[in-house]
């Protein structure tokens, strides 16, 4: 049944994921009269299906496999062992507990929340179908009026047309997050880009395994070639096995899944339990808009200016529906810029610096650009690097082979971009990319006195290597 509630907002956000609940709340603290409508979950894929169980199901992962090695320390451990449903049940403790905190800052900030699917009408009008367990005639469906509309619908999971990729135990990493009481002796992942690899690392370190099938011509290909190397090299020491320019035919179901794939012109069948399909993610747009409202689009993203308005006016869009980065928290970033242009304020975010994360062992982080780029962009390059097998933080904690990596402009000592492949770059890359943003020096950089022992005291021994003055000793440096 419709409902005519005639309901009008300055600001009707379509999607809670970080976008759109953070774009929510700065609107409201900004004196807008908000609205959030979501068809799922507060949080998005990020926190629901993505960023966060992915990570809480990565520190148990991490820490059983470090586990695995306590006798090097000089603890014995007897009964190693671990429980899936129980880690399931962390994970979605965890998740509960930071969408639970969400709601109360949409609502502590006077922000509407309406669990229902929008479809965007006209320019300034929405109708809202009620997520109920109703058939959908007998939904309730209203529609209300906004000034201006903003669109944060996120991404879902991309699913290529091969033959077979519906078979049971084909699944995509939203149905793998929620796999309970059954362990893998073989997982097979198609797509060796950051989902892919990120699951690989904690099914490895849980004992499965683990083989890729990239039809790329290394993993990560989005990344710089060198941070892609040193990851494979990690990845094959541990013993996941990696398969480059290979592409898939098909999947056989016969006592388990077969997955039939070419690679160097020859064809190879490898068997396996499960298979992830991660090859990449799409705009969400299903439903968004009425048959007879179009937005002008790139493929199936939603195409946008500078000020992230649509070609229609006082429409927006930001986030993983619009294309580009598709990271949480420049999503975010976005969101809040987006806002301040709507009303009319400077924006207080510099977008061009958006750091980038992977959670393997070693972690990968970067920042700004690469040498390649720099190169490109007309820069004359002058880099730095340090390997920290020299660094006593990481000696002490047993960690892999990694490095950190500067790039810097030889003209005016500025800091241009930043490569981490070690632990805890993840935490470490938040410095560089303050320092690259706000245009510091190498000389600045490295005047600044870090604590040892420390990863983080790396960054000085880079800087000093960028300025050939390499004189701290180390454990493992050489004079």
């Amino acid at each position: 049944m419709v409902i005519n509630m005639n309901e009008k907002y300055d600001l009707a956000v379509i999607g809670a994921g970080p976008g759109g609940y953070t774009a929510a709340i700065k609107a409201a603290k900004s004196g807008l009269k908000t609205v959030v409508i979501e068809n799922r979950e507060v949080g998005g894929t990020c926190l629901n299906r993505g960023c966060i169980p992915t990570k809480t199901l990565m520190h148990t992962s991490h820490l059983y496999y470090e586990a695995l090695s306590y006798e090097k320390l000089g603890i014995n451990v007897t009964g190693l062992n671990y429980d899936i449903d129980k880690m399931q049940d962390r994970k979605e403790e965890v998740v509960d507990k930071i969408r639970d905190g969400i709601g109360a800052l949409l609502k502590g900030n006077k922000v509407t929340v309406i669990n229902g699917t929008a479809t965007i009408l006209k320019q300034n009008t929405i109708r809202i179908t009620e997520n109920t367990h109703q058939t959908a005639e007998n939904a309730d469906v209203w529609e209300i009026q906004a000034e201006k509309i903003l669109i944060a619908t996120g991404s879902k999971p991309f699913i290529p047309e091969i033959e077979g990729i519906h078979n049971l135990n084909v699944i995509t990493s939203d149905e793998l997050l929620a796999k309970r009481g059954q362990r893998f002796e073989k997982l097979l992942i198609v797509g060796g880009g950051v989902i892919g690899i990120e699951f690989a690392t904690i099914y490895q370190e849980l004992g499965c395994e683990v083989e890729i099938i990239e039809v790329m011509d290394r993993i990560l290909y989005n990344m710089d070639k060198e941070v892609s190397q040193s990851v494979a090299m990690n990845m094959k020491k541990r013993g996941i096995k990696i398969h480059t320019k290979s592409k898939v035919i098909r999947i056989t179901k016969e006592e388990g899944l077969n997955c039939e794939y070419e690679e160097n012109g020859k064809t190879y069948t490898v068997k396996a339990d499960v298979i992830l399909v991660s090859a990449g993610r799409k705009a969400n747009t299903e439903n968004l808009f009425d048959s007879g409202f179009r937005l002008e689009m790139n493929g199936d993203k939603i195409k946008v200016d500078a000020n992230f308005e649509t070609s229609v006016k006082g429409i927006y869009a930001i986030g993983d529906v619009t294309g580009g980065t598709q990271l949480a928290h420049a999503a975010a970033a976005q969101g809040i810029t987006a806002v301040e242009i709507m009303c009319n304020l400077t924006p207080t975010i510099n977008l061009n610096v958006i750091p980038s994360c992977i959670y393997t062992s070693p972690e990968v982080a970067v920042a700004g650009l690469n040498e390649e780029a720099a190169k490109a962009n007309g820069y004359t390059v002058k880099t730095g690097k340090y390997p920290m097998a020299g660094n006593a933080k990481t000696l002490l904690s047993m960690d892999e082979r990694s490095y950190i990596k500067v790039i810097s402009d030889s003209k005016s000592d500025r800091i241009l971009g930043a490569e981490l492949v070690c632990a805890r770059a993840t935490d470490m890359i938040g410095e560089l990319a303050a320092a690259i943003a706000n245009g510091l020096t190498v000389k600045e950089m490295a005047s600044v006195i870090r604590p040892h022992p420390t990863y983080n005291e790396a960054i000085t021994e880079v800087m000093e290597d960028i300025e050939g003055m390499a004189i701290h000793l180390m454990p493992g440096r050489k004079r």
